[in-house]
């Protein structure tokens, strides 16, 4: 494993060394074509920029690749089936720490990971993905992702791909410059008496400015497709089941959705192209990913026993070449283990599978789970204005909890002791302790409860709710419960 990913890095230093010299040649460039003898400063410059970009993304990368996708963590009681297959990949793949666990409010069928090490690392599914994919596919992506975690290829990717930026800004700067500052340029050449050797210098920039974001922009995807395919053999070792991975990336494949949240910085981070499907177009130049249906006769090409000979050899054998994609010395040392048979799972845990992925999206965004005693569940949507709901089961008239605090001021003002709770509802008695400790709420019987958090958000307490605290999905403040 550790020789897979130092060979996998020394390729890629090659590249990431070919993309820091088209940012050190066009620092120089730009800084000679404004000011004659200005290069070593263009490229302090350009040095500067990635420098504190790079600063950004090691530290907060993570965060700022999830806020952009609109990831919201989850809790391992919202989906227990996904953290048991997070787990079990995470003890499989040896990383010793659980990443943490995110849901994309989107019906595509994709999914990444990220962070600056296996230790904090995260792990981000659609729920689409949750709702479509059988367990054994779930587990391959899973295992997938955690392979990128595994191979460093998250952090690596990420300081590629400031690099990249990097290029682009510097690229826009210099050009939207000399669009807007056209005349002052003229004048200061024809001050200073002009000269051949400027304008060509002048016209060498332009022509780099325009080139090199494109040709990092193909370097960075190349890094981003042969790094796919050492994830793909890893996720088909760590699970012993490469029908898993290929069965998750055919739906994928076949999936119509769209996936709001991407763009062209955080594609590659996917586990397949948010842009393309399979059939459409070949990996060529531009694609941040091989072609997924490639991928998908890889794993189906590996036999009846696994590893990474053998899915070496499968590789070989679609792509028709003589050298494989896995280094010899790593190859030398795996051992073959038999492919394990595939879950069961019946047409009853599809439609659970749904609901499951439903209720999650729907707690997520603060609906209210309002159970009825006929057994149904309503979920109204947090801004349910009635204070009655009819059960369209039993048609028993309901009352709703958070119609019944009346208005947010008026809970405001229960908080702080002005004025006095609803009559049919039990107001928690909040109470602001130490610093440290955060709210605490006295639970009173077993019925519903509403509180508001420090930050604003309502937060609900079910009747069956045992939980000794509640985390706060808006600025994870812990609550603790106190029963009476």
């Amino acid at each position: 494993m550790w020789e897979q990913i130092r060979s996998n890095k020394r390729r890629s230093v090659t590249l990431v060394i070919l993309i820091a010299f088209i940012l050190v040649v066009l620092g120089f460039v730009i800084g000679e074509a404004v000011q004659p003898g200005a290069g070593p400063f263009g490229v302090a410059v350009a040095v500067l920029i990635w420098i504190i970009m790079s600063l950004v993304a090691y530290f907060q990368g993570d965060n700022i690749l999830l806020a952009v996708s609109g990831a919201q963590e989850i809790e391992k009681k919202d989906h227990p089936q996904l953290f048991n297959v997070v787990e079990e990949m995470t003890i499989a793949s040896g990383v010793g720490a659980m990443p943490r666990v995110y849901i994309l409010n989107d019906m595509a069928l994709n999914a990444f990971a990220t962070g600056r090490n296996p230790k904090k690392s995260a792990v981000a599914v659609t729920a689409g993905l949750l709702g479509r994919l059988k367990r054994d596919e779930l587990q391959g992506v899973i295992a997938h992702e955690m392979s990128h975690v595994v191979n460093r290829d998250v952090l690596f990717m990420t300081m590629v791909g400031v690099m990249l930026g990097s290029i682009v800004m510097i690229s826009e700067i210099f050009l939207r410059g000399l669009r807007f500052g056209a005349g002052s340029s003229r004048r200061y050449r024809s001050e200073r008496g002009g000269g051949q050797g400027q304008a060509i210098m002048m016209l060498v920039a332009v022509v780099l400015a325009i080139l090199a974001p494109m040709i990092a922009q193909l370097i960075y995807l190349a890094i981003s497709r042969r790094r796919e395919y050492l994830a793909d053999a890893n996720a088909a070792v760590l699970t012993r089941y490469p029908e898993g991975l290929a069965s998750a990336l055919e739906a994928i494949a076949g999936d119509d959705h769209v996936l709001e949240h991407a763009n062209k910085v955080t594609a590659p981070m996917f586990i397949a192209n948010p842009f393309a499907k399979a059939g459409r177009f070949a990996a060529g130049l531009t694609s941040t990913h091989p072609p997924i249906d490639e991928r998908i006769r890889i794993l189906r090409s590996i036999g009846g026993s696994v590893s990474f000979q053998q899915y070496d050899a499968a590789w070989r054998t679609v792509r028709g070449r003589e050298r494989g994609v896995v280094p010899s010395s790593a190859l030398a040392q795996e051992t073959a283990q038999p492919v394990r048979p595939a879950s069961e799972e019946g047409e009853q845990d599809k439609r659970q599978r749904m609901r499951e992925a439903g209720d999650l999206l729907r707690k997520v965004n603060q609906f209210i789970f309002l159970p009825c005693a006929c057994g149904l569940t309503l979920k109204l949507p947090p801004d349910f204005k009635k204070d009655k709901v009819a059960c369209p089961r039993c048609h028993k008239e309901l009352e709703v909890p958070v119609a019944q605090l009346a208005t947010a001021a008026q809970l405001g003002e229960l908080m702080a002791g002005q004025t006095q709770p609803p009559l049919r509802v039990a107001a928690p008695r909040v109470s602001q302790g130490p610093a440290a400790a955060g709210l605490q709420i006295t639970r009173q019987g077993n019925q519903w409860q509403s509180f508001r958090c420090s930050c604003g958000n309502v937060l609900h307490l079910a009747p069956n709710d045992i939980d000794p605290e509640v985390t706060c999905p808006s600025c994870g403040q812990k609550t603790t419960i106190v029963s009476r």
